[in-house]
């Protein structure tokens, strides 16, 4: 961890780009987020901006393949954004968890985990995924 004194700063460009890419599929603003050749480490995505334009263009047929519909929250710690969304994935009600690594201005890695959330008729509790 670097950058400790951007820590909000990235925090807000990180939202910015859940919000005005991921959620509002604004996918022509990709570059203003990040670098071309950004390192991708979901092992179904090639590294780059092409190969994530590729993956969010994708349609499913009754949408697309990956959806974001809203963030929950983001943490943030220098040059390290983590942030917590809501969509779906090829259909399935999905929470997103996305980590990205920020230098100077722009998003150069990222790290992804996306799980299932289960129908509430399901859940052991009421605390929900988020």
């Amino acid at each position: 961890i670097t950058d400790l004194d951007k820590t909000e700063t990235n925090r807000a460009f990180v939202s910015d780009f859940v919000r005005d890419v991921l959620i509002a599929r604004n996918l022509g603003k990709l570059s203003e987020y990040m670098e071309q050749g950004f390192v991708q480490h979901n092992p179904w995505l090639a590294d780059g901006i092409a190969a994530l334009r590729t993956a969010l263009e994708v349609n499913s047929g009754d949408g697309f393949t990956i959806r974001y519909d809203q963030l929950h929250w983001v943490l943030a710690e220098g040059n390290f954004v983590l942030c917590a969304s809501e969509g779906a994935q090829d259909s399935i009600h999905s929470s997103f968890y996305d980590l990205f690594r920020v230098a100077d201005g722009k998003i150069v890695e990222h790290w992804d985990t996306i799980e299932a959330i289960p129908p509430h008729t399901e859940w052991k509790n009421d605390n929900g995924k988020f």
